[in-house]
């Protein structure tokens, strides 16, 4: 009669391959499952979109509408220059949504339950950030669709348009590790969120998003070179409208990697620190 310790299988050194270091297949396809639950969490509720479907209509319309006369003189030309600023912010402060969420599953001991299953420790958290996805791919569709219905038009051929859309939710997904951290450090989604906001507004404003960075102050003018967000704009301006690229795109594929490499793993060891 067999035991329950013979029923497990043992490595070269006895210990259990459960206990083995996860493969990355494993990772892939235990992340994939968990960014399937995410997708069903967001069809289930899908109230939680509203900052990516309702925000940038907002955005186009009063500042188009508002500002555009004054900014452009023409409501039209301005709607052109801010189209591919607002997708940018919108979709930025839209990965802000993962913090919050990972911060209240937490509170409400869901990923106590995870640590139980037997799947890699960093599969909840690449799980989430797979599944955000959605929302970047709904920003973008929603700001394009309010924008044509106001009269934007995408000026180059469609792959470039594609290659703007594409770059603008690659840059989300690498910023999203940035609110993955902060989550895995406040103690509240209140706290995430406020803190988000204060790191992201600066981004924004302070960048090409609103007007020509040439008309902002010379002391201001050092931040916002090399602010990620102005390369990330005059990437997409630049796909979307053919104004010249030079080497926004290269800067914003920079930038992307960064995110990666600083963030993901910080919030990783924060993780398994936190749980």
């Amino acid at each position: 009669m067999s035991t329950l310790t013979d029923t497990a299988p043992t490595t070269r050194r006895g210990l259990s391959t459960t206990a083995a270091k996860p493969r990355p297949l494993r990772l892939v396809r235990h992340s994939l499952a968990l960014a399937k639950r995410s997708l069903i969490k967001t069809w289930r509720t899908p109230e939680a979109l509203i900052d990516v479907t309702l925000q940038p209509v907002l955005f186009l319309v009063i500042f188009v509408y508002i500002f555009g006369g004054a900014v452009a003189g023409s409501t039209h030309d301005y709607l052109q220059f801010l189209l591919p600023g607002i997708l940018a912010q919108t979709i930025a402060t839209g990965a802000i949504a993962i913090g919050v969420n990972l911060n209240t599953d937490i509170a409400k001991g869901i990923f106590d339950r995870f640590r139980s299953l037997p799947i890699p420790r960093s599969a909840p958290l690449v799980g989430a950030v797979l599944g955000d996805v959605v929302r970047y791919v709904i920003v973008t569709v929603s700001t394009l669709a309010i924008g044509y219905v106001m009269g934007f038009r995408i000026e180059t051929d469609p792959f470039r348009a594609v290659a703007g859309c594409l770059l603008a939710v690659l840059f989300a997904l690498c910023l999203s590790w940035l609110p993955v951290l902060v989550s895995m450090k406040v103690r509240t989604p209140g706290a995430v969120q406020g803190l988000m906001f204060a790191l992201i507004m600066p981004l924004s404003f302070a960048s090409n998003v609103f007007v020509d960075a040439d008309t902002l102050p010379g002391w201001m003018r050092t931040f916002v070179d090399v602010n990620p967000m102005t390369h990330l704009v005059a990437s997409v301006r630049g796909l979307f409208l053919g104004t010249p690229l030079g080497s926004h795109v290269w800067w914003t594929l920079a930038w992307c990697a960064g995110f990666v490499a600083l963030f993901m793993p910080l919030a990783l060891r924060a993780y398994r620190r936190k749980i």
